[in-house]
């Protein structure tokens, strides 16, 4: 099953990971155009996602689409600046929960899987943003 990967990489992230040294994740994932469609992808599914589009309905999705870029890129190894709140921040107050998390996360894969992006590559994305995870749910 798919997601057993992402759930292993998720417990498995609990220590914070520095950026990688390199740019073969950014690179693998097409760059800054692939980073882009994937989180263009992800936000039009979230939009289509029942379980969480209502979180979103009152937040700046282009203030938001070019955060992820932004985010995507630096942890990817890209040669980005990450210019938004820190994860804990911007969800304080939100009370995130693991269900929600889980589906922005499926979301993500789904975006993934439709620019043709391979499995082990999304499981390299997902590890380094599983580090987050503990700043975004239920603060």
């Amino acid at each position: 099953m798919r997601c057993l990967p992402l759930v292993l990489a998720l417990l498995l992230s609990a220590c914070a990971q520095q950026p990688p040294k390199d740019d073969s994740l950014y690179r693998d994932l097409g760059a800054l155009p692939g980073i882009t469609r994937i989180v263009e992808g992800m936000l039009l599914n979230i939009a289509r996602d029942e379980r969480i589009v209502e979180r979103f309905r009152r937040i700046d999705i282009q203030r938001l689409r070019n955060k992820l870029i932004e985010q995507f890129c630096v942890e990817a190894g890209g040669p980005c600046t990450y210019t938004g709140d820190s994860m804990a921040e911007s969800h304080k107050g939100q009370n995130v929960s693991r269900s929600d998390f889980n589906a922005l996360v499926e979301d993500l894969i789904k975006a993934m899987d439709s620019e043709g992006i391979s499995v082990p590559v999304q499981n390299r994305l997902i590890a380094r943003l599983a580090v987050m995870r503990g700043d975004v749910i239920e603060h």
